[in-house]
């Protein structure tokens, strides 16, 4: 089993895990697992593909209209002569 120490970790943040761990009846350290393993083992949500991120962003606004100009003719292709 590896170990791991979690520095800088704030006052009231540790006081919320004391709290917490006595009040499931486990020790401190106990807790700290638990609430990794939970927090570890949802799946991560599929990735989402940037023009449905894009949509999802404008649809509350309305959307967005864009005016596309008329096509011209072909232009002819240059000569490397």
């Amino acid at each position: 089993m590896a170990s791991i120490t979690i520095r800088n970790l704030d006052d009231a943040l540790k006081a919320r895990l004391r709290i917490q761990a006595a009040e499931h009846g486990r020790s401190m350290e106990e807790e700290a697992r638990n609430i990794l393993r939970a927090g570890l083992s949802r799946e991560a949500p599929p990735p989402k593909n940037l023009a449905q991120a894009i949509r999802e962003l404008f649809e509350p606004l309305g959307g967005v209209e864009l005016e596309i100009p008329p096509r011209g003719p072909i232009r002819e292709p240059p000569k490397f002569d």
